[in-house]
C-alpha cells in the first residue's frame, strides 16, 4: 500500500509560478469510500430492496449523498489550496517488474469528476424515485443504477490503465442492463445489444493501447505515463502515436464519436433517468476523461495522432448535430446534441485545449442532465416521447418549462449562462492553436444547436396541446432536482472567465491543473469579445430563425414541423445511412460469414481433433474389448473358474460325518499298504 505518493506537489503554473498542493489528509486517504459505497448499495438493494417503501431508492440516494459529502469537501480543499494524493494497493506482479495495483487518485481532474458524478447522480437518483414509482422491477433499476455510478467512480478514480479498464467495462455492463431495462420489448433488447457490441469493438483499441503503452514503460500508472511523456521517453516515443490512436479508438466508442456514435440515440430506450446520468456524468464522458487523463501523451509525444482526432471531433460536432433537426423523439434530439457537444470536447482536447475541453464537460453535465430530466418530466405527463404529441405544455408544466428553457439557452451558448463561457473557451483555443477552419465549423455548429433547440422548445411548450389525456406538472420529487440543476446551469460558467480569479478560490483552470505534471495548455488571458460576439450571434440567429419557422401554431404538429431542405433532410432522416451500413455489416457477419466460419470450424479446424478423437476411440475400443476384456480379464476369469470348480468338487467331500471320514481313512491306509507291498 502507498499513501500520499504525491503528498506535497509543486506544479508549474501558467504564469511561471507554482501551485502548492497538499495531500488532502483524511479526506483524500478515505476517498476510496466513494468508489466502494455504490457497490455496497447495489448489494443491499438486491437483498432488501423489495421490502422498502421506495424499493431501494432510499439506499441508492443515501449512498450518493455520502459520496457528495466526500466529493464536496475535496472540491473545496482543491479550490482553496490544491489536493494531490494517490493511494494504491499492490495486487500482483505481471511479468518482469510490472505491478498491478488498485486504488484511487485524488487530483484536480478526478476531484472534478467525483463531484460531478455525485452531485448530478444524487439529483437524478432523487428524481428517479418519482419517475419510477409504480414501474416494474424498481428494485433492480436502483441496483443497476448504483452499479452504473459505482463503475464510473472506479473509472475516474483509477490510478492506472488497468483499473480504468475495469471501471470502463463495468460502465458498459451496467448500461447494457439499463438500456434494455424494458426487455419485454424486443426493440429495447436490440438497443442494449447495439450499445454493448459497438462499445466492445472500440474496447479492443483501448485494451491494445493500454498493453502497448504499459509494456513500453513497464508500468500502467498514469503518473508514470505522464512523467515518461514529459521526459520524452525513448521507449514511449517509439509507440506513442500507435498507442495514442488505440486509446482514442476506445474513447470513440464510449464518447460516441463518428462513426461509432450510432449506439447512443438507440440508448434512449432505457428509462429517462438513465439517459440523464449517462449523458451528463457517466458513460459518454468516459472517453473525454480518458483523453484528458492521458493528455501529456498527446501533448508531448503523440502529436501526429491529434490530426485524426480533430478531424473526427469536427465531423462529430457538426454532422451529427444536424441529425437533431429531423428527430421527433425529444430524447433523441437531446442525444444528438450530446454527441455534438462531445465532438466539441474531443476537438478541444485534441487541439491542445485540455482545460477548455474539460471545462465544457463540467458545464455540459449540469444543463444536459437538466434537459433530460425536463424531457422525462414531459414524457411522464403526456405518456409519449414524440414532440408530435406535445405542444402548449408551458401552461400545464411551468416549472418544467422554465427549467427546460434554462437548459436550452445554456446549451445554445447564450450569455451569461454556463454554456456560453465553456463553448467560447473552446472557440478561443481553436483560434489560438491555428485551427481556424475548425473554429468556424464549431461556430456553425453553435447555430445548428440553437436552431434545433428552439424547434424543440416551440414544438413541446408552445402552441396548443396535440396529445391525449390531461398533462400535469410532475411531483415535487421530480421538479426539485430540475431546479437544483438549473441553478448551476446559470452560474457555473463564471468559475472560469478568462482573466478572473475569484478571491480565495482562484478559478477552474487552476483547480483542474493540479496534476502530477503541469498541463501547460493554452488559457485565454481575457475574453476575446469579438470572437465571443460572433459565437453568440450565431446562436441568436439560430434562435430567431428557429422561432420564425416553428413558433406559429397549426392544426397538427406535422404542419408546424413541415420544414424540408431538399437532399439534406432525406439524408438526415436516413442518418447518413450509417445505421444501414452497420446493419449490413452485422447481417454479413451473422449470415454468410457466420456460416462460412462455422463450415471452416466444422470441416477444417475440427478435422484434426476429430481425426485424433476417432483414432483414440478405436484404440480405446481395442484395448478395452480385446486386450482387457478378452486378454487380461480372460486369464483371471479362467483361473477363477478353475478354482471355483475345484472348490465345488472338494466341497462335496466335506460332509461333516465322522463315520465317512473314518471309512475314507481306513480305505486310504489299505490302498497305501497294497501299493507298498505289491509295487515298491
Amino acid at each position: 500500500m502507498v499513501r500520499g505518493l504525491f503528498s506535497v506537489g509543486l506544479l508549474a503554473a501558467e504564469d511561471g509560478g507554482t501551485i502548492h498542493a497538499g495531500d488532502g489528509g483524511f479526506w483524500a486517504d478515505t476517498a476510496g469510500i466513494m468508489l466502494v459505497l455504490p457497490f455496497v448499495a447495489f448489494l443491499l438493494i438486491l437483498a432488501f430492496g423489495k421490502r422498502l417503501p421506495n424499493k431501494g431508492g432510499e439506499i441508492a440516494v443515501g449512498a450518493m449523498a455520502i459520496n457528495l459529502l466526500w466529493a464536496s469537501v475535496l472540491m473545496i480543499m482543491n479550490m482553496t489550496g490544491g489536493v494531490l494524493d494517490e493511494t494504491t494497493f499492490e495486487i500482483a506482479r505481471i511479468g518482469s517488474g510490472i505491478v498491478f495495483e488498485l486504488g484511487w487518485v485524488v487530483d484536480g481532474l478526478s476531484i472534478m469528476m467525483y463531484f460531478l458524478v455525485s452531485f448530478v447522480g444524487l439529483l437524478v437518483f432523487i428524481y428517479a424515485i418519482g419517475y419510477m414509482h409504480g414501474d416494474r422491477r424498481v428494485d433492480w433499476f436502483f441496483a443497476a443504477f448504483s452499479l452504473f455510478a459505482g463503475a464510473m467512480l472506479i473509472l475516474v478514480g483509477a490510478p492506472n490503465l488497468i483499473q480504468l479498464i475495469i471501471g470502463w467495462e463495468g460502465v458498459g455492463l451496467a448500461s447494457y442492463f439499463l438500456i434494455g431495462f424494458y426487455w419485454e420489448d424486443l426493440d429495447n433488447v436490440r438497443s442494449g445489444n447495439k450499445a454493448f457490441l459497438t462499445n466492445k469493438v472500440a474496447d479492443v483499441g483501448l485494451i491494445l493501447g493500454a498493453i502497448l503503452i504499459g509494456v513500453s514503460i513497464h508500468s500502467f500508472s498514469f503518473a508514470d505515463l505522464a512523467k515518461a511523456a514529459t521526459d520524452h521517453s525513448t521507449e514511449l516515443g517509439a509507440v506513442a502515436v500507435a498507442g495514442g490512436l488505440l486509446l482514442f479508438f476506445g474513447a470513440m466508442g464510449k464518447s460516441a464519436q463518428f462513426p461509432l456514435h450510432i449506439w447512443l440515440p438507440d440508448a434512449m430506450a432505457g428509462p429517462t433517468p438513465v439517459s440523464a446520468l449517462m449523458h451528463a456524468a457517466t458513460m459518454v464522458t468516459a472517453g473525454i476523461y480518458l483523453m484528458a487523463r492521458t493528455f501529456p501523451l498527446f501533448q508531448n509525444l503523440a502529436m501526429d495522432a491529434r490530426t485524426l482526432m480533430i478531424a473526427i471531433g469536427t465531423i462529430t460536432l457538426f454532422a451529427i448535430g444536424l441529425l437533431a433537426l429531423t428527430a421527433d423523439d425529444i430524447k433523441k434530439v437531446l442525444a444528438y446534441s450530446t454527441v455534438s457537444q462531445l465532438g466539441y470536447m474531443m476537438t478541444a482536447v485534441a487541439a491542445g485545449g485540455y482545460t477548455a475541453g474539460v471545462f465544457h464537460l463540467f458545464t455540459h453535465a449540469f444543463f444536459k442532465a437538466l434537459l433530460f430530466l425536463g424531457a422525462g418530466s414531459v414524457i411522464h405527463a403526456v405518456h409519449s416521447n414524440n414532440m408530435s404529441d406535445m405542444g402548449g405544455l408551458r401552461k400545464h408544466m411551468p416549472t418544467t418549462y422554465w427549467t427546460f428553457m434554462v437548459g436550452s439557452l445554456a446549451l445554445a451558448g447564450i450569455i451569461p449562462l454556463a454554456g456560453f463561457w465553456s463553448k467560447d473557451e473552446i472557440l478561443a483555443t481553436l483560434g489560438h492553436e491555428g485551427y481556424t477552419t475548425v473554429m468556424w465549423i464549431a461556430i456553425a455548429g453553435a447555430f445548428v444547436t440553437a436552431f434545433y433547440m428552439t424547434r424543440t422548445v416551440a414544438l413541446t411548450f408552445f402552441g396548443s396541446y396535440k396529445g391525449h389525456g390531461e398533462p400535469h406538472e410532475s411531483p415535487r420529487v421530480m421538479t426539485a432536482p430540475l431546479i437544483g440543476l438549473a441553478i448551476p446551469s446559470i452560474f457555473v460558467g463564471v468559475l472560469n472567465i478568462p482573466g478572473v480569479n475569484w478571491p480565495g478560490i482562484g478559478n477552474f483552470t487552476e483547480w483542474i491543473g493540479v496534476r502530477v505534471v503541469a498541463m501547460g495548455d493554452y488559457h485565454p488571458k481575457s475574453v476575446d469579445w469579438g470572437l465571443a460576439a460572433i459565437g453568440l450571434a450565431a446562436a441568436v440567429l439560430g434562435i430567431v430563425l428557429g422561432w420564425m419557422i416553428f413558433a406559429r401554431d397549426r392544426a397538427t404538429q406535422a404542419e408546424r414541423d413541415a420544414l424540408e431542405v431538399p437532399v439534406l433532410y432525406p439524408l438526415l432522416r436516413r442518418k447518413y445511412y450509417m445505421d444501414d451500413l452497420a446493419w449490413g455489416l452485422v447481417n454479413t457477419t451473422r449470415g454468410p460469414l457466420a456460416r462460412f466460419v462455422n463450415w471452416t470450424n466444422t470441416y477444417i479446424i475440427d478435422m484434426v481433433p476429430n481425426a485424433i478423437g476417432g483414432v483414440t476411440k478405436a484404440v480405446g475400443g481395442f484395448v478395452y474389448g480385446i486386450l482387457d476384456q478378452r486378454g487380461v480379464d480372460g486369464v483371471f476369469n479362467g483361473l477363477s473358474a478353475i478354482t471355483d470348480g475345484a472348490g465345488s468338487a472338494v466341497r462335496k467331500w466335506q460332509t461333516g460325518r465322522v463315520q465317512q471320514y473314518a471309512a475314507a481313512f481306513v480305505a486310504g491306509a489299505v490302498i497305501l499298504v497294497i501299493v507298498f507291498v505289491f509295487f515298491i
